[in-house]
């Protein structure tokens, strides 16, 4: 039996767009997730889909069909710390939150696709898992999630997730293989000196010169021990020390981060930056301490499902609507810890639509999705799970 599920989810646009202003005009941060979560119980309960909670605000429902395999979809559902300053019906009522990312538009889809597939369950060869993942702009809920058990019982066997994407037009998809998003390694340094007067520096150890030279230093780490055919960053965010032009402080920070393309290059730069800066600062007789956070790791798509996902996304909107991503990103995504942890897919959504002015770049305050997008990204996941189980 052939199902038409772009028909379906077309039927249900309006009230796809419905909820997705609903969460939009309420956005939440981080784990602070809690009217969010209320409302995609409420969807649930009423379609008698059963679920538990996970890492704290979150959600793992499941939608058990007949057979044995289980595939996992995933929409993470936080906001940014951000002012709207779009002038539209649905801006956001919360001063200082938005949905600036697309997250709303992912937990929508989401709730899409959990009604459709709940609907023909007795036709699914197999269990759907459907993730709402908490904050995914700041720590990362699918790391908790993962480690409270929600790829077992029943054992998923693979992962797929979505993002909207401002770059790609509305009824098109941006697929990549391989590695498509950086791992991040936020890094804090203390360098330490000797106090002293401006004008008698002898007498003290400079952290700020230390300092200078270890920022330097860091760049050429990037630019003469990483081949220049992949792709990594050390990027200097903040620098902090002194109080006054004719002061020598006794101590300087600097903050940062690191982004890596390889799970090799990432050791090797996390390893290199503790070597280059406690050297630089011993040879200058002054003293260091240096934490490098564990974040996001990379996110790979496996080959394998990447490529059913393309097949079954051919199906909805043609193999012409689906565009080639030549170049990873370097920003970071916490559907990484679900790619390390299964064969999985991440693909792009488009979004975009000039004529109607919809080019804002996500992360600021005037981004916005065009609408037409909730639909194809519901029949999309639904197509792909659909072909997976069969």
């Amino acid at each position: 039996m052939n199902l038409d599920f772009l028909k379906m989810a077309r039927n249900m646009q309006d009230e796809l767009v419905k909820v997705r202003r609903d969460i939009h005009m309420h956005p939440e941060l981080d784990y602070e997730l809690y009217r969010t979560q209320g409302k995609i119980k409420d969807v649930l309960d009423k379609e008698n889909i059963e679920y538990v909670e996970s890492a704290g605000s979150g959600i793992c429902a499941i939608i058990r069909g007949n057979g044995s395999k289980t595939i996992g979809l995933r929409a993470d559902m936080d906001a940014l710390p951000l002012q709207d300053m779009k002038k539209c019906d649905y801006a956001s009522k919360e001063k200082g939150k938005m949905h600036a990312c697309g997250h709303d538009a992912h937990t929508t889809i989401l709730l899409g696709v959990a009604k459709i597939l709940n609907r023909i369950k007795d036709q699914l060869n197999g269990n759907v898992k459907l993730f709402f993942e908490p904050a995914e702009e700041t720590s990362g809920g699918a790391k908790v999630m993962i480690k409270e058990g929600v790829l077992e019982s029943p054992h998923v066997d693979r992962v797929i997730g979505l993002h909207v994407e401002e770059g790609i037009d509305v009824g098109k998809i941006g697929v990549r293989y391989g590695v498509v998003n950086a791992a991040s390694n936020p890094f804090n340094i203390k360098i330490k000196g000797i106090g002293a007067h401006g004008a008698r520096p002898h007498t003290g150890i400079d952290p700020i010169v230390m300092g200078s030279y270890v920022v330097v230093a860091l760049q050429e780490i990037i630019s003469r021990e990483i081949p220049p055919t992949d792709g990594a960053l050390i990027t200097v965010g903040s620098i902090h020390g002194g109080t006054a032009q004719n002061i020598i402080p006794t101590e300087l920070t600097i903050a940062g981060i690191i982004r890596t393309m390889k799970t090799e290059h990432r050791e090797y730069v996390k390893k290199r930056l503790r070597e280059v800066t406690e050297g630089i600062v011993k040879s200058m007789r002054g003293s260091c301490e240096i934490e490098i956070e564990e974040s996001y790791p990379c996110l790979y798509n496996d080959d394998t499902v990447i490529k059913n996902v393309v097949s079954s996304a051919s199906k909805i909107i043609g193999d012409e609507n689906i565009v080639d991503l030549k170049n990873p990103s370097m920003g970071v995504e916490s559907f990484a810890y679900f790619s390390m942890n299964r064969p999985s897919a991440f693909y792009y959504l488009g979004s975009r639509n000039e004529s109607r002015g919809i080019t804002n770049p996500a992360h600021g305050n005037l981004f916005d999705i065009d609408e037409e997008c909730l639909p194809i990204g519901v029949a999309i996941q639904c197509q792909a799970v659909y072909d997976f189980l069969k």
